[in-house]
């Protein structure tokens, strides 16, 4: 019997004990993972205590036949089996679990909101589903009818307290001060054919016209943490609904000195003019397109050099900046071959209505002659090659024209925050059909992202190369068995890990947890 230093991937050392059974090293024993020196030498004077031990509790071995020995072990054994109360598939939960408290959420001392959000990213399913999940996976026995009222309570009570334990999370990861705002919208559908005053029939980001949908709002900072979120009606302009988050946002939060930064669908020279009146800095995606035809001349003249930025003055408040990109003007040129190509293929006979076109926007190449006859336009092609690389955007900063490009660049991790939410997390399709429990629902939605977003940071933060769905992924095998001691009725737990799970093993330590 003996002592093994094994290097793990993430550069810890785990300490085990080993001993030869039928000429063959067996680990028999796992004392701990170490980071430091201090923390391997302490875990090798404990393995060598373990052995000490080990040897005196079984010295009484070596008086005894083989045979009696295995009667002996077997009984043990069948003893130890017959005791187990439990065991729980809880590895994700578990890890969520400190999570949720490291953010702050447990603040709110509501256990049903941690119950709900923990099983939201295990096995998100109805609020059925997720009783039975509960019950089954972390043994916590809760009312369905409970849930119910729960979520009649939550929108009233708890969401400006998850904003706020979300936004001051978010600001002492970023240094004390959010800076930038990103703002985008996507909707949110109902398998339902009928809607009501909030639920109604509009144009759906998952081409679910025909179903009523709600828009949902939300606002996130640098590296994508959410921050603030909002529901309107499913047939609400997306354009007006971002002033009203803004301002709420500034009024509850007490925020000041950030810029905010859109997408150009959600803006129009009225929504610029409010949001100049008001004082907030802006960076908003420009309709280059849809310019004048002194700008568009302008912006056709430039010379097309990768990495370049031009910028011309719109009024005395904001400019606009160009950029232009290899790479976007191939991406361009390759989204338009492939769209016109599916529209030949799917109008070659000439004689289909264009009203049933829909194929990201390239109808525009189509034009409708006499007797509703459809064929492509060349020179509608040639004139939109023209665009091929270059991007507007439209900002009242100061900032330098690079520097706008590249924080307006990180508008794809609210585009994450979406995929992650509505797959992931199954935000949409919705089965709720109160406007208490759909905003409850989407509460619930948020927290979760928040939690999943933290662990990403701690993962990178702590160099565990590897990503948070794939740590989960392997956190999900992981259990923890629980042991009723026969005589005084305690209850033992342990978190099983093996070898499978020796790369996340230590978000199962105590110490990962302790603030940095």
């Amino acid at each position: 019997m003996f002592i093994r230093k094994k290097l793990n991937s993430s550069g810890s050392y785990s300490i085990v004990v080993i001993d030869k059974i039928n000429g063959i090293n067996k680990e028999i024993h796992r004392v701990g993972t170490a980071k430091t020196d201090e923390e391997l030498n302490n875990l090798q004077q404990e393995a060598k205590a373990w052995i000490h031990d080990y040897k005196y509790r079984n010295c009484d071995l070596f008086s005894e036949s083989k045979e009696s020995i295995h009667q002996r072990e077997k009984a043990e054994t069948e003893m130890f089996l017959g005791n187990i109360e439990s065991v729980l598939l809880n590895g994700v939960g578990l890890i969520f679990d400190k999570v949720y408290k490291r953010i702050g959420f447990d603040q709110i001392n509501d256990d049903v909101l941690r119950q709900l959000v923990i099983s939201r990213i295990c096995q998100p399913s109805s609020k059925s589903g997720t009783v039975d999940y509960l019950l089954h996976y972390f043994d916590e026995d809760i009312n369905l009818s409970k849930i119910y009222r729960y979520l009649d309570k939550l929108s009233d009570t708890q969401k400006d307290i998850v904003q706020q334990i979300s936004i001051s999370h978010t600001k002492r990861i970023l240094g004390g001060r959010i800076g930038v705002v990103f703002y985008d919208v996507t909707t949110l559908y109902f398998e339902s054919d009928k809607g009501d005053d909030l639920r109604k029939t509009g144009f759906s980001k998952d081409g679910k016209h025909s179903n009523p949908q709600v828009i949902l709002g939300l606002l996130v900072s640098k590296g994508g943490y959410p921050l603030a979120y909002s529901i309107h009606e499913g047939n609400k302009y997306e354009g007006h609904t971002m002033l009203p988050v803004i301002e709420d946002f500034v009024k509850k939060f007490d925020l000041e000195d950030f810029v905010v930064v859109a997408d150009s669908g959600l803006m129009n020279a009225a929504n610029l003019n409010e949001l100049e009146q008001k004082g907030y800095k802006y960076i908003i995606g420009a309709r280059i397109k849809t310019e004048s035809k002194d700008v568009k001349n302008w912006i056709l003249s430039l010379e097309k050099r990768d990495g370049c930025f031009y910028e011309m003055k719109k009024s005395d408040q904001n400019r606009l900046i160009i950029g232009y990109s290899e790479n976007r003007a191939k991406k361009d040129r390759y989204n338009r071959e492939k769209g016109v190509r599916r529209l030949e293929k799917s109008y070659q006979n000439g004689k289909l209505s264009k009203d049933s076109i829909n194929k990201k926007g390239y109808n525009k190449f189509l034009e409708i002659g006499k007797d509703i006859e459809v064929k492509i336009n060349a020179e509608k092609i040639a004139e939109d090659a023209l665009w091929d690389g270059f991007k507007g955007y439209i900002s009242n900063t100061k900032m330098s024209a690079k520097t706008i490009y590249e924080q307006y660049r990180d508008l794809w991790q609210i585009e994450r925050a979406f995929r992650v939410t509505k797959g992931k997390m199954e935000m949409r399709p919705m089965f709720h059909f109160t406007k208490k429990r759909i905003e409850a629902h989407v509460c619930i939605c948020f927290v979760t992202y928040k939690c999943y977003k933290e662990l990403e940071r701690l993962l990178r933060l702590n160099k565990m190369e590897i990503s948070i769905d794939k740590a989960l992924f392997i956190a999900g095998s992981v259990t923890t068995i629980r042991v009723k001691m026969p005589k005084s009725n305690e209850i033992l737990e342990k978190i099983m890990l093996f070898k499978k799970h020796q790369v996340i093993e230590n978000l199962f330590s105590e110490k990962f947890w302790v603030p940095q």
